[in-house]
């Protein structure tokens, strides 16, 4: 079966964010620089080959530019500026609209006009819930914990797995790679160990081991705020314990993602010199999430929630806003597809 080539990938790529792609004169550098590139792998030089062509199923069915963790050595030596390191974030967002069975992922990615009106109807809905029981501060709290359940449910079922599915189809299946199942037992405990810690990332050369350590406590913290919130109902919640473990991870997330936003302001950084919508809106959402968590608790033990319920619709806002359009459709899901990226690919090293 002959290869598809598709010489408009390149202009398609760009609506996802790539930057320049086509000064690239194939010199090799990114490679040689790359720490996680081998004798045998030529990374990432061989997704930007791909691109340069156009040939899609094998950019579908690598898991390639999920191991790329964005140090920017390669964009920073790139003698042409052809931002290699940009290109490969560009094609996690077009995996991510690959994978994606609802086509939502590439309608946010490539229209911020789009993502604006869904996150305004969002809110219209919010306001529309908090007319419907009379912005009853309790009613309300009542209701939003049920939603955030909910949503984790729904997402999961109706979004993460299906879109799971397609991307084991896209690489392991469609490929035709022959696992047994006992090697996806097997690898069970580097998905696990991935999905936690992300500890590739510190095989990075280069400034990252900080780096690391942020995205280590931002994603224990949030995981931890969610727990706290929907399974122990901070909200709700008696206990000083619970209370003050709600506090803690709350602040946790607001520093972390203060430095984030920092350093996407200043642009210090190769990752940060071409920031995307989603990248901004996962950065601010998160912050926002854990300043209006932790204001609303606040509001709770000051006793002034009944009186100043446009705190929680705030927070309820921000929460329905992250929790149906940012988390299944934005940057949030690459969290969850490079770990599976790990884990397939330790499946596919076993054979």
């Amino acid at each position: 079966m002959a290869t598809k080539i598709n010489p408009k990938f390149s202009e398609e790529l760009k609506k996802y964010g790539a930057v320049n792609m086509n000064a690239c004169y194939n010199c090799g550098t990114c490679t040689a620089v790359c720490s996680l590139s081998t004798t045998d792998d030529s990374f990432p030089r061989e997704m930007v080959r791909y691109s340069a062509l156009g040939l899609e199923d094998e950019i579908k069915s690598s898991l390639k530019p999920w191991e790329c963790y964005y140090c920017g050595e390669c964009t920073a030596n790139c003698p042409q500026t052809a931002n290699p390191g940009e290109l490969m974030m560009s094609l996690r967002r077009w995996l991510t609209a690959q994978y994606d069975w609802t086509g939502l992922s590439g309608l946010l990615y490539r229209s911020l006009s789009f993502t604006i009106a869904a996150l305004l109807l969002v809110f219209a809905g919010v306001l529309l819930f908090a007319n419907s029981v009379g912005f009853d501060a309790e009613r309300m709290l009542h209701i939003g914990h049920y939603f955030e359940m909910t949503a984790i449910g729904t997402v999961l079922l109706v979004i993460f797995l299906p879109n799971l599915l397609r991307m084991w189809y896209f690489t392991i299946v469609k490929p035709k790679v022959k696992a047994p199942l006992k090697n996806y037992v097997s690898a069970l405990s580097d998905l696990l160990v991935h999905m936690f810690t992300q500890k590739r990332y510190k095989d990075c050369d280069g400034d990252v081991h900080f780096r690391w350590l942020e995205h280590f406590v931002l994603v224990i913290a949030y995981l931890s705020l969610l727990f706290t919130t929907v399974f122990l109902n901070w909200f709700g919640s008696q206990s000083i314990f619970v209370i003050a473990l709600g506090y803690i991870e709350s602040f946790l997330i607001f520093v972390v993602t203060i430095d984030f936003v920092g350093s996407r302001i200043k642009k210090n950084k190769s990752l940060n010199q071409f920031s995307q919508p989603s990248d901004w809106l996962f950065v601010i959402w998160l912050l926002l999430m854990g300043v209006t968590a932790f204001l609303v608790r606040l509001f709770i033990d000051l006793g002034l929630i009944e009186t100043q319920q446009w705190m929680y619709i705030i927070h309820l806002t921000v929460l329905a806003q992250w929790a149906l359009i940012i988390v299944p459709f934005g940057k949030w899901t690459h969290f969850l597809y490079r770990s599976f990226a790990m884990y397939f690919s330790k499946i596919k090293s076993m054979q």
